[in-house]
């Protein structure tokens, strides 16, 4: 078989356009992008892109909709191992962080994602629901007492945070240490460091990480010692295939649920208030029977913003998708913010609609193994979130433009002004 960089480039109609392994891409205005991901999903086949810099590996965008979903759902042909994300984890910091559910595949994977879901019981689920509605109350009422703002901020990026804190039982005392290390964690995940941004020190990011889970090794020590009724507990007494979780697995996990967990919810979090802002008549729809609409604006704010830009999938072996053949060792990006915007699946696909019915989007990883484990308490916290804002706050709503960030990885709202 030939290698990933000497396989001959597949040639298709129009492939003639903007590069989408060129970082510069990735900071046009997002109008210009979707635009883009349409002109790329009419073509006969996915289009192989090549990096400027001669040490990345060129790649076949998949922007369908069908092919995104299939190459989901078959991780025997399309795997996440050795790394779903640009670049891919060395395999030193595997080896010191420990390697992250989403770039394993097979029993690997089964059998600590099957252990890690018998953590999250009935009971605690149903625990956990209950106090988002009280961590919704709480923030939004501490809201309105500071008035006006950055959003980011406030209840969008605190909201996750401390459903996820409480969840786990992440005592109130490491939080804040904690969030500044999430925050250092994936400040530059997907972003091309420009200006000042260059000289910032390296492996901040990851000395960031490195005390995040030196922090959640203490408190698993102590949950070790004295269990309570939270993840941690049902986590550091768990077994996978007849042996204990290690640190470095329990440590990749935390950074997962709490990076991957935070980041995510709090962005589609500042989405819908710009979106429900930009379109009065929804907000009113909304508004008019919060419980009956509800679910289908969680869903539609997720599949018009896309949290979760892409995912990089390893091709194992010799397979056909989408119109062309892919051998073993190519690389595939899978682009769920194309696919959510396919006009073969959704009707007027830009349009933001919270009555479309059915709505299946790739917001939460397009199914198959490796579908977020966190998709239910996400869409709980925001329709908490949403409800309470519109009942106590009245016509809160976005202020300007958000300042988004320039990411290939992920949908990232920096900063968003707010008033109510």
């Amino acid at each position: 078989m030939n290698a990933p960089t000497q396989a001959p480039a597949h040639r298709v109609r129009g492939t003639e356009g903007a590069d989408l392994a060129d970082p510069a891409f990735w900071r046009l205005p997002r109008s210009r992008r979707l635009s883009e991901f349409a002109r790329l999903r009419e073509l006969d086949a996915p289009v192989r892109f090549t990096p400027g810099n001669g040490s990345r590996t060129p790649f076949y965008a998949l922007v369908r909709h069908a092919d995104v979903r299939a190459a989901s759902r078959q991780p025997l042909l399309f795997a996440s191992a050795p790394g779903a994300t640009s670049p891919e984890p060395a395999p030193w910091a595997k080896a010191l962080f420990g390697n992250s559910m989403v770039n394993m595949d097979g029993p690997g994977h089964a059998g600590l994602r099957r252990t890690i879901s018998r953590a999250f019981t009935p009971r605690l689920l149903a625990a956990a629901e209950e106090n988002i509605s009280a961590v919704a109350a709480r923030l939004v009422d501490e809201t309105a007492a500071e008035g006006p703002g950055d959003f980011m901020r406030s209840a969008a990026s605190r909201m996750p945070f401390e459903v996820i804190c409480d969840l786990m039982g992440i005592p109130a005392r490491h939080r804040t240490a904690i969030l500044a290390r999430i925050d250092d964690a994936s400040e530059y995940v997907g972003v091309q460091r420009r200006g000042r941004a260059r000289l910032r020190v390296p492996g901040r990011g990851l000395r960031s990480l490195a005390r995040m889970q030196f922090e959640m090794a203490g408190i698993a020590r102590e949950r070790r010692r004295v269990p309570a009724d939270d993840v941690i507990s049902a986590l550091v007494r768990a077994d996978v295939d007849g042996r204990a979780l290690s640190s470095r697995e329990l440590g990749a996990f935390f950074s997962l649920l709490l990076v991957a967990g935070v980041e995510t919810t709090r962005n589609a979090i500042a989405h819908g208030l710009v979106l429900l802002t930009a379109h009065p008549e929804q907000r009113a729809l909304l508004r008019s029977d919060f419980e009956r609409y509800a679910d289908g604006a969680v869903d539609e704010i997720v599949r018009h913003s896309t949290p979760i830009i892409q995912f990089r999938r390893t091709v194992a072996a010799e397979c056909e998708l989408g119109g062309r053949t892919f051998l073993p060792g190519e690389k595939a990006v899978l682009l769920y913010a194309s696919a959510n915007r396919d006009a073969s699946v959704f009707a007027d696909p830009d349009a933001f609609d919270i009555t479309r019915s059915p709505n299946p989007h790739l917001g939460y990883g397009g199914g198959g193994p490796h579908h977020c484990l966190g998709a239910h308490l996400a869409k709980l916290e925001m329709k908490a979130l949403f409800r309470t804002m519109l009942e106590r706050l009245g016509d809160v709503r976005s202020v300007g433009e958000p300042g988004l960030v320039d990411s290939n990885f992920d949908n990232r709202v920096g900063t968003l002004p707010y008033a109510f």
